[in-house]
């Protein structure tokens, strides 16, 4: 379902766009929180570990910002995460202010247990757009992503 707003075309088709957008990334996202919540941790958390995993340790702010979380909501999910084991927080030594994040053991085994189940996850539900299809779709992401972090959209 489409939008029922009755506005300019543009208007109407940038809405429209945008409730389908939202709707295909619920639906993903729901399916793989579901899925990543059978390890005990919510689809955040996952990403922390995930980040963690793929780009090694690195300061909270720069966890926060590759994720896209505000510092509150990534300092509870790491608070959460810490409290089950799965990470450690270092104070660094050069700048006291600067607090890294690494995997701990537990967290490494976890994360390394259930991301290959998850790719395929991901893959099979990506299946529905033929590779053509899902390259032109990360295309339009990541220029949509770009006009709006560089400052580009009308406000």
């Amino acid at each position: 379902m489409g939008t029922h707003f009755t506005g300019r075309p543009d208007e109407v088709r940038a809405l429209d766009t945008f409730i389908k957008l939202m709707r295909a990334t619920d639906s993903v996202s729901a399916d793989l929180a579901a899925h990543v919540a059978e390890s005990g941790i919510t689809l955040g958390q996952f990403g922390v570990l995930e980040t963690l995993l793929h780009l090694g340790p690195m300061s909270q702010g720069s966890l926060g910002g590759k994720l896209l979380r505000s510092g509150s909501n990534i300092t509870t999910v790491i608070d959460n995460l810490q409290r089950q084991g799965l990470v450690a927080r270092t104070r660094r030594k050069d700048d006291r202010r600067v607090v890294d994040v690494s995997l701990t053991p537990k967290g490494r085994t976890l994360i390394a247990r259930i991301f290959p189940g998850h790719a395929r996850r991901i893959v099979r539900l990506f299946s529905a757009l033929s590779p053509d299809r899902q390259r032109q779709l990360a295309e339009l992401c990541r220029t949509l992503g770009r006009s709006i972090s560089e400052g580009e959209q009308d406000t």
